[in-house]
């Protein structure tokens, strides 16, 4: 983003507000549609017992009266699919359009939300991240006792896995309330003192599309897709020697936090994953008593209060829960996160130092490298060479050069080795394509939108997945030589990999669409092929042809990356109970890293140039650090609450995130950069006059208790920076200090700047990203 203008970004602005508004499912035959309906939980009259019942006649008195005498009208309690009361107040109910707007006006009504559909966005990153009980700081490991539940919001969980086994863990701790449901091949012996509680959640999908078809899909907690048990297995597997992918990635599998309990809320089915599941697992979920939640998916971007993943987030967040959400697979394109609330820890996605290493050797002698988690039956001979052809004319990508079913001829194809390009349909699938049409193997090649970024995949027939430029110089080859050939080699599992970590290309970048004054994504987590549990239900490759059957499987997204995040939050707030989901956050921010393990700046696996505060947020996780990170930015619900009211919202907008407290503006707040965020994004008016902005923060020491820290500030092209004061007495601790940091511009900026503020007391180094944009009012 650095790299473009501002009237470019000013232009993508516009045009991103225009498309990606999250909007209501597309109409089908039928009339009705679910919504969500927030209700303002003290205007319940006392007429009515309960909130239930209160919902139940709210409903009826707009549904449609029959037009033929003796015609009976659907009752409420059959539109009703499920009530809400915890993080949310309100119910999840199936009306016409016409209905939906006549409830829009009933009495205690504060907003409506159609339905939306929501989709899915280790052995080596536990000691990549230093966390092995071998590491300096076992407390990590050892010392913690484990009375955390983490929530993980997802496609369910396969129990049997060895990665949820309860050996040697404490009883079931006495806070929790969640339950063990059961139904298709899946009992209560399925939870132990590890999975703690699972649930499902499908009204809002079946309103959607029909009945669950049971003989297709599980109607219980088990997990037949994987994401859900990779997931959860990230957050908090138990250790497991041996664990491996077919070969690929050996050693001892855990997760984040391996003695924290799981809690597994089924909210995504073959369809999707619709909101009104997600609502009501949110809700049981705080209910249930969970300390963090870790949810993998994403929809599109919508103002606050229309955003209901949001607005429960809220409502957790002001229970005490950690919420940590991907950032969102659709980068290298600037503005395309999700979750950019910041009640919510916005998770991008990195590199660890090891890869799967395999090798394209060409007719011509050239060796060129690439990745791959091939392991198969049919391999090829590295000392035979053979056909080469390129699916499509590589000069003018069509459909034969996606690979995609039905587009190959065998005859041309047949007993040769197909490059595809890699596209954004599903990789492995564009194999079994190949492998249909006799291909003998392929070579996946990046187009511009992956760059040189490479992920490996377990493909069902030799495959190498290779980066731009050397797809470029093969399709060269094949297109100018008379008698193209190759032949593909599988090196297995390399690490020490460097450059690392990198950022992933597929990761979402900022800036926040909402307001960018809030520096979004937060930081950088590993998701790029991570090992984790897998479920017994369906092959490595996902495909339905893969009859293989493995306890791991390496997968990569932001999905991964999110639970990395939300499994040290959880070794956080086992550590320190007391401390906010801000305070949390704030540790995680300020103490992440910039530079990669070659002592330069984290890279974009999209250019190879360095990444930014919008691609990175804060940096790289650093979960020993995060322990002891001195001073934290601290927030409570207020402190959101002033962030909304400098968002323009009406009165009873914002009664959507007060519920039944008593919230209220008191306009602390001058603009929104001034939210005590760990992150300092200073967003000024596209002026040619000399701009002066003042911004706000508060820390609060947790260190040392007589302690002194100075301030650090990166220089800056574009503005003077100043901080006031520059030294910080502490006396005590928990003590709060203030201070202003003041940008005074020098020139006019046509370009994003980067740079930090580090406060330090000689131990601890406290770091907040900043980033400089001048932008004009849309």
């Amino acid at each position: 983003m650095a790299e473009n203008s501002v009237k470019w970004l000013l232009l993508f602005l516009t045009c991103f507000l225009t498309i990606s508004l999250p909007t209501s499912m597309a109409t089908t035959s039928t009339p009705m549609k679910t919504y969500v309906i927030q209700m303002e939980n003290s205007a319940k009259p006392e007429s009515f017992t309960d909130h239930l019942e209160w919902y139940s006649s709210t409903v009826n008195s707009v549904l449609t009266k029959p037009e033929t005498e003796g015609d009976t009208v659907e009752e409420a309690a059959d539109r009703i699919i499920y009530s809400y009361g915890t993080a949310f107040h309100g119910f999840a109910v199936r009306l016409s359009e016409e209905e939906a707007e006549k409830l829009e006006d009933e009495h205690g009504v504060l907003a409506l939300y159609p339905e939306i559909v929501y989709q899915l966005h280790t052995t080596r990153s536990p000691s990549f991240l230093r966390l092995e009980p071998e590491s300096s700081i076992s407390v990590w490991a050892n010392s913690l006792d484990h009375d955390v539940v983490v929530g993980v919001l997802d496609t369910g969980i396969w129990p049997e896995s060895p990665s949820f086994k309860d050996t040697g863990m404490a009883p079931v701790p006495k806070h929790w309330k969640g339950a063990c449901e059961t139904g298709r091949d899946f009992t209560k012996r399925n939870c132990n003192k590890k999975i703690v509680g699972a649930r499902i959640f499908y009204h809002g999908y079946e309103a959607a599309s029909g009945k669950i078809n049971e003989h297709e899909e599980h109607k219980s907690p088990r997990d037949q897709d994987g994401h859900g048990t990779h997931t959860a297995a990230t957050v908090a597997g138990s250790p497991v020697r041996d664990a491996t992918l077919l070969g690929y990635a050996g050693g001892t599998a855990r997760g984040m936090a391996p003695k924290a309990r799981v809690a597994a809320y089924k909210v995504c089915w073959v369809g999707g994953c619709f909101s009104s599941d997600i609502l009501s697992a949110i809700d049981q979920a705080v209910a249930d008593g969970v300390n963090v939640l870790s949810i993998s998916l994403g929809g599109g971007v919508s103002s606050y209060h229309l955003d209901s993943l949001s607005v429960a987030a809220f409502g957790a967040m002001e229970m005490g829960v950690f919420v940590s959400c991907s950032a969102g697979n659709g980068g290298p394109d600037p503005v395309s996160l999700t979750n950019v609330s910041p009640w919510i820890t916005t998770v991008g996605a990195s590199t660890m130092d090891r890869d799967f290493p395999a090798t394209v050797q060409l007719g011509n002698g050239k060796i060129l490298s690439g990745v791959s988690l091939y392991k198969g039956r049919r391999i090829l001979s590295i000392n035979k060479q053979y056909p080469l052809v390129c699916a499509g004319n590589s000069s003018s990508p069509d459909l034969n050069s996606l690979c995609l079913e039905g587009t190959l001829d065998p005859h041309v194809v047949a007993g040769k080795i197909v490059i595809c390009d890699r596209g954004i349909s599903p990789r492995v699938q564009k194999g079994q394509v190949v492998k249909d049409a006799g291909g003998v193997g392929m070579i996946l090649a990046n187009t511009a939108a992956n760059g040189e970024e490479l992920v490996a995949d377990s493909h069902l027939l030799p495959t190498v997945g290779v980066g731009e430029r050397v797809g470029k110089s093969i399709k060269h080859y094949t297109l100018t030589h008379p008698h193209p050939t190759a032949t593909l080699a599988f090196l297995g599992t390399k690490i020490g990999i460097r450059p690392s970590p990198v950022v992933a290309a597929f990761s979402s970048r900022g800036p926040n669409l909402l307001t960018p004054e809030i520096l979004k994504p937060d930081l950088v987590a590993p998701g790029v092929n991570i090992l984790a549990a897998w479920t017994g239900d369906v092959g490595p490759s996902t495909l339905s042809t893969d009859r293989r059957r493995v306890k791991f499987n390496i997968l990569s997204g932001t999905s991964m990356s999110c639970p990395h995040v939300s499994g040290v939050a959880a070794l956080l707030k086992a550590r320190h109970p007391d401390w906010s989901p801000a305070a949390i956050r704030s540790a995680l921010m300020t103490t992440a890293y910039v530079h990669d393990n070659t002592n330069n700046p984290i890279r974009d696996a999209s250019t190879g140039a360095p990444s930014n505060a919008l691609d990175h947020g804060a940096g790289h996780i650093n979960p020993i650090r995060a322990l002891d990170p001195g001073l934290v930015y601290d927030m409570g619900v207020q402190d959101y609450f002033e962030f909304l009211c400098t968002q323009k919202l009406t009165p009873m907008q914002l009664k959507v995130f007060t519920k039944s407290s008593n919230l209220s503006c008191q306009h602390i707040l001058a603009n929104p950069g001034d939210l005590n965020y760990p992150a300092i994004s200073a967003v000024l008016p596209d002026h040619p006059s000399k701009i002066v902005l003042t911004l706000h923060r508060t820390v609060t020491n947790i260190g040392t208790p007589i302690s002194m820290y100075h301030a650090k500030v990166s220089p800056f092209t574009g503005a003077t920076i100043t901080v006031e004061p520059e030294t910080l007495h502490f006396t005590r601790k928990y003590q709060k200090l203030s201070f202003n940091i003041t940008f005074t511009t020098k020139s006019r900026q046509s370009k994003a700047e980067f740079g930090g503020l580090m406060w330090t007391d000689g131990v601890h180094k406290v770091r907040s990203p900043i980033v400089i944009m001048r932008l004009a009012k849309i």
